[in-house]
């Protein structure tokens, strides 16, 4: 894997909209996450010509979503690059990003939901790229966030202690009050105890592959498509998914998984991880897990690899950062989810 070099504080993170123009409807929430980005972690923000454009003009013209990633790859003195929020069909940005530049100037690059897809792609092409919080969803509530979540960010992106050990965070949130009150500008919905924390629905032991996937609706925009893996691609794999804010029923993430079976992919990979599902209920998590196992198992008869649920990352908060490309290990026995590897360069 081509690995970009670690953050430090003062590093120079762009600011990009390659999804949707939300902050162009959503200044502030989006102005308080560039200052989290400033003031608590410590880096320089630039915005790129997209940051802030509309929507409307957005949509239009996906080539100038990618022309930004472009311009970050090729600019030296940019560092990272950070997304403002999702959207629903970045994939089209897809054939105008400049791979070679890319790849050959590797630097930190993160985003979730929408992101999944140049995320997923670069990666394919051989660079760690990292799924996480965005300026607008998971930057701008840090300071109503649970410290580990903070010192989670630190260690990531700052740190180099590896292995790193994931831990459920205490409490969690479906997300956020309304951007559009000043009153409640960075705060969450009402937070949920997380004493359970994860759950391994299956698996007997330990396994280690190498970390890939996303927003599972998202993925579905790339299959048949020229940016979806090959075949050889997913040999030793851990697999992680994770609902949007559209909430899919059980059923139609059964419908997604179905399609991964028949590709043959279950009986290639090493592990799944699932995040947890934003606005389910206990009932409808328990029935989401009774469909994860009835496909997997049941349809496909891969019993013997670990899949783990409801981890923290995705469309709920706090959010892990995942970084695709690099070695995890699921333990079923002890529980643990290990990031093995730095993301980062030496």
């Amino acid at each position: 894997m081509i690995k970009p070099k670690r953050l430090k504080p003062g590093s120079k993170i762009a600011i990009i909209s390659p999804s949707n123009g939300l902050p162009y409807w959503f200044p502030d929430i989006y102005e308080l996450g560039i200052k989290n980005l400033r003031d608590i972690l410590g880096l320089e923000v630039i915005e790129m010509p997209t940051a802030r454009m509309s929507p409307d003009e957005l949509y239009k013209n996906p080539q100038i979503r990618a022309d930004d990633i472009n311009r970050c790859f090729a600019d030296e003195s940019i560092d990272g690059i950070i997304t403002s929020i999702g959207g629903y069909e970045s994939v089209r940005i897809l054939p105008f990003l400049h791979t070679t530049t890319i790849l050959a100037n590797p630097k930190l690059i993160m985003g979730f939901s929408d992101a999944t897809t140049f995320l997923s792609y670069l990666n394919q092409l051989g660079m760690v790229t990292f799924y996480g919080p965005s300026v607008m969803a998971g930057l701008a509530q840090m300071k109503h966030l649970p410290n580990e979540y903070t010192e989670h960010l630190q260690d990531i992106l700052f740190n180099d202690s590896f292995p790193y050990s994931y831990s459920p965070f205490e409490m969690w949130t479906h997300g956020y009050k309304d951007w559009s009150n000043l009153d409640t500008l960075g705060k969450c919905l009402p937070f949920h105890s997380n004493e359970s924390g994860w759950t391994f629905l299956q698996g007997d032991s330990i396994q280690h592959g190498v970390l890939w996937g996303g927003c599972i609706e998202v993925l579905e925009f790339m299959k048949s498509t020229v940016y979806w893996p090959s075949d050889s691609f997913w040999r030793d794999k851990i697999l992680f998914f994770e609902t949007s804010e559209e909430k899919p029923s059980p059923m139609q993430v059964g419908y997604m998984l179905r399609n991964y079976g028949m590709q043959g992919i279950f009986a290639k990979i090493n592990g799944i991880i699932f995040g947890r599902p934003k606005d389910y209920s206990d009932e409808e998590k328990q029935e989401l897990h009774e469909m994860i196992v009835k496909i997997i198992k049941d349809e496909f008869g891969i019993d013997h690899i670990p899949i783990v649920v409801d981890c923290d990352f995705g469309h709920t908060d706090p959010k892990f950062i995942l970084p695709l490309g690099c070695q995890v290990e699921l333990n079923p026995i002890t529980e643990e989810i290990i990031l093995l590897e730095s993301p980062f360069q030496g």
